[in-house]
């Protein structure tokens, strides 16, 4: 016992010279002749001497306090040494940030990205923007960790300047249009309703198309019937505005003597009336279109023609289009279908037919049953002018119009607002020149005028979110700022910048009230999807579509749109109630429509009759509580076919624990899958960790991935693949954290590694809101906003309250 006591004590006492615990447990890894993830350790400077190294010191800490290193294979330094050595590199890490005076990372002057800029122009001349991308030919911006708004990443390109230019073009034409005030028309549409070819002919011979008639959701492929244009009025409203749009219409055939299997509708679902916008200068008025914002949408009943009246505003050239969201997934594939296998129910004297889907048609519309919506009539009045001229005008210059004297006027007002400080004299200047230059040139007054508006929209005090002042901290009106793109991603409104222009934003407690604020504004629900998207990848859903045979009901259902509305809801929740982020890791509800409900086979009791509106539901099944029963993560971290533990697993260590893993060395060959189903896929991937420069990281990424292997790639639960072969989803993180399942993994997050998670969140959110990626130097400020997060009880609110007060977030 005592020599046991000994070598114990000898062994701590090693451990607190952090060199000597390295050289025994980590250099075989890490030293000269291997540097498995790029690192080597033997080579270390203690004490440490700059940030690179401290950030290099932390990980090795992180990763112990993970039981990640040393790896499960290799040699174990006993707990207590552990624990002596974490200890003893803390306090030299913590030496390390004192004697570094770096006060932390810092923002690099960067650009708005697309939707920052969208938001932007629509506010500045407050236009809506829902028709109208000025941004279409801008290249992809890109992300670092999914996060689309990252500083250095925001390059400038050639390309991009031009794009700059005419895009500053569109939109101050279209704000600006010099037209005399319109007067409302009227259009009436109720007779030769003309379609798509393929159904076109069908109508003309059966109905002599008396009738616009919806078959299939807009999510099918074929897009047979699923929009409803109006040729006759395809070159749309002649100006943008108010419309108001009234249409006849009835359901038909909603109860019908079909296997509903054939149409995967809910039978017991009322028909849905929706109705988008399209441009035929796009495309074909009858597929789907990049902008198509749904308008609005109505219930149909049972009982022949309704009418129903939308209020909605156009832009010029677009015309109204309706659709049928809850219809037949592939129309084009049942006519056959039915005619085949209920002939039966057809006339006797009509039961012999050519085959065909060409002659199918005509046939099943005339005998069948097929489910649709038929459109009777349809009335188009505006534009409904309530003030003129149009708001885009009065902003820019008043509402008694352009005058020629007041142009400099105008011009240093609207050059303040989109430089998002007061414009300097010699910019004002600058662009009165530009006017000069062009009525110089033969331009009229006005036309001069706008041409200087673009110039503006060029600047790069207008495309650049600049932090001009000294050295280290804010001041009031890059505040604004920084709070309005991280909460709304535009530009600061009215109060926000009145507070700005007085200097009372550097006080915190005004930093607070305004935060809250703009939170209970529906324009936060910007912040919401724009964060969702960097953090969760959900702008990517759909970037790998499901297999339309293997995943129907992914498309039938539109659950890309239900997967999101899903996890923006859940996040929406935990903000507005300040719920702790624990739940992101398992919950006891979540928000569910009745689609989304049966894909996860719950009884949710969610009636047909409003089962697409989303609302609050209880969990009993612990598998689906928190994000990683969410089919949003489930179906962003699969690739449309089949699932893979190392892309699930490579997600919850990005996204979950934020400790993303090393990229694989270009050595090693890639996992090579037995395409004939002969072996697990747990045995290919033990296989492919016996490469010794694999065994590190895939011991860590493997065994969560392993829990998520119990949901197929669209989120649905399973016990078994497709090649019948059974799913172990059981796994190990650390010592003494072994699960069997997916509840099993939850319970150890939630157990064991909150402290870990909330550090990921606060430093991803840090990143959002800052625009620029953590650092090191960053590390010690984080640290100490999860540690008073988690004594404040862990609130998503209290984490961005904290986020938003915090040293990181009012500095560069």
């Amino acid at each position: 016992m005592r020599a046991a006591i000994a070598m114990l004590a000898a062994a701590c006492a090693q451990a607190a010279d952090p060199k000597a615990f390295l050289s025994a447990y980590c250099v075989q890894c890490h030293g000269p002749s291997a540097q498995m993830a790029d690192r080597r350790f033997d080579t270390l400077s203690l004490p440490a001497n700059d940030p690179n190294t401290l950030v290099l010191l932390q990980d090795i800490v992180d990763k112990m306090n993970l039981d990640a290193m040393p790896p499960r294979a290799a040699r174990q330094p006993a707990a207590a040494e552990k624990r002596v050595f974490i200890e003893s590199l803390t306090a030299a890490i913590a030496d390390g940030h004192a004697r570094i005076t770096s006060t932390g990372g810092q923002t690099v002057l960067r650009r708005l990205n697309r939707r920052e800029y969208i938001n932007t122009v629509g506010d500045l001349f407050e236009m809506d923007m829902s028709m109208f991308d000025p941004t279409a030919k801008f290249p992809r911006d890109q992300a670092v960790g999914n996060l689309d708004n990252i500083g250095d990443a925001l390059v400038t390109s050639g390309y991009l300047l031009e794009q700059y230019l005419d895009a500053a073009e569109q939109v101050v034409e279209k704000a600006l249009r010099e037209e005399p005030r319109p007067q409302p028309r009227t259009w009436v549409f109720n007779s030769n309703f003309r379609q798509q070819p393929e159904i076109d002919y069908a109508h003309k011979a059966v109905w002599n198309q008396k009738f616009m008639v919806l078959y299939s959701t807009t999510k099918s492929f074929h897009e047979e019937g699923a929009y409803g244009p109006l040729y006759q009025f395809a070159e749309g409203v002649p100006h943008d505005g108010i419309y108001e749009i009234t249409v006849r219409a009835e359901a038909v055939n909603r109860k019908h003597p079909y296997d509903p299997k054939l149409f995967a509708m809910d039978p017991d679902a009322p028909f849905r009336l929706g109705l988008v916008v399209g441009n035929a200068k796009v495309g074909a008025l009858h597929h789907s279109q990049p902008i198509e914002p749904k308008l609005g949408e109505v219930q149909l009943g049972d009982n022949g023609p309704e009418v129903h009246k939308f209020r909605v505003r156009i832009d010029r050239g677009y015309t109204p289009r309706f659709t049928f969201p809850n219809g037949i997934n592939e129309s084009r594939l049942s006519f056959n279908k039915i005619l085949n296998r209920y002939r039966h129910l057809l006339p006797e004297d009509q039961r012999n037919f050519t085959p065909g889907i060409r002659p199918a048609r005509p046939h099943l519309l005339r005998y069948g049953f097929l489910p649709q919506i038929r459109i009777h009539e349809v009335r188009i009045e505006g534009p409904l002018v309530e003030a003129w001229p149009p708001r885009s005008h009065q902003v820019i210059v008043g509402g008694a119009g352009f005058s020629e004297s007041r142009a400099r006027e105008m011009l240093r007002t609207f050059a303040s607002r989109a430089f998002r400080r007061p414009a300097s004299k010699e910019e004002v200047d600058r662009l009165v020149s530009i006017m000069e230059k062009r009525k110089q040139a033969g331009a009229a007054p006005f036309q001069a005028f706008k041409d200087a508006l673009k110039a503006a929209l060029c600047s790069p005090a207008f495309l650049y979110l600049s932090e001009r002042n000294a050295p280290q901290r804010l001041d009031s009106r890059a505040i604004a700022s920084r709070l309005s793109y991280f909460l709304w991603s535009t530009m600061p409104d009215a109060e926000l910048s009145r507070l700005a222009d007085r200097g009372d934003l550097v006080r915190p407690e005004v930093l607070l009230a305004q935060m809250r604020r703009m939170l209970a504004s529906p324009r936060s629900h910007a912040f919401v999807e724009g964060f969702l998207d960097s953090w969760l990848n959900l702008r990517g859903l759909g970037d790998m579509p499901p297999d339309r045979d293997m995943f129907g009901v992914y498309y039938s259902w539109d659950l890309r749109a239900a997967m999101r509305t899903e996890t923006q809801m859940f996040f929406r929740h935990l903000l507005d109630q300040n719920e702790s982020i624990g739940n992101f890791l398992d919950s006891r509800y979540t928000f569910l429509n009745k689609p989304l409900a049966d894909l996860y086979g719950l009884n949710a009791g969610i009636s047909s009759k409003d089962g697409h509106v989303f609302r609050k539901v209880a969990l009993e099944d612990r598998r689906r509580g928190g994000l990683l029963g969410h089919a949003s993560v489930l179906t962003v971290s699969a690739n449309g076919i089949e699932t893979s533990p190392v892309t699930r697993g490579v997600w919850i260590l990005e996204n979950i624990f934020g400790t993303p893993p090393s990229p694989p060395p270009d050595n090693v060959p890639p996992i090579d899958p037995d395409v004939r189903g002969s072996k697990s896929v747990r045995e290919i991937l033990s296989k492919h960790r016996e490469t010794p420069a694999c065994m590190a990281c895939h011991t860590r990424i493997d065994p969560p991935g392993f829990a998520l292997e119990s949901f197929d790639p669209i989120g649905v639960w399973r016990s078994k693949y497709p090649n019948g072969a059974a799913v172990d989803p059981s796994g190990q993180l650390g010592e003494d954290e072994v699960f069997q399942d997916v509840v099993g993994l939850k319970k150890i997050l939630v157990e064991r590694r909150q402290p870990q998670f909330a550090r990921m969140l606060a430093t991803r959110l840090l990143s959002y809101a800052c625009g620029r990626r953590m650092e090191g130097s960053d590390r010690p400020a984080v640290d100490a906003l999860a540690a008073e997060l988690r004594r404040r009880g862990g609130g998503m609110r209290d984490l961005l309250e904290l986020a938003v007060t915090s040293s990181i977030f009012r500095s560069k």
